[in-house]
C-alpha cells in the first residue's frame, strides 16, 4: 500500500491569492434569479408543509381509532 505524499504549506499570502483566484470564477446569480428561486423555495415549502401536515393528521387519527378500540 503506498504511503500518502505529505502535503506542501501554503503560506497565507499564496493562501489568499488562491482564494481571490477562486472567486474570480465565482458566477453570481443576477437579482432576478435570486428571486425567482426565492419564490420557488417559498412554494415548495408551502407544498410539503401542507402535505406532512395531511399525512401527520392521517396518521393521528389511525393511531387514536387503532387506541380507542381497546
Amino acid at each position: 500500500m503506498a504511503e500518502p505524499t505529505p502535503k506542501k504549506k501554503t503560506s497565507p499570502g499564496e493562501f489568499v491569492r488562491q482564494v481571490r483566484s477562486e472567486m474570480s470564477k465565482v458566477v453570481w446569480p443576477t437579482r432576478e434569479e435570486t428571486i425567482r428561486t426565492a419564490i420557488f423555495v417559498f412554494i415548495l415549502v408551502v407544498i410539503l408543509s401542507l402535505f406532512f401536515l395531511g399525512v401527520d393528521s392521517l396518521f393521528g387519527w389511525v393511531v387514536q381509532s387503532l387506541l380507542d378500540l381497546l
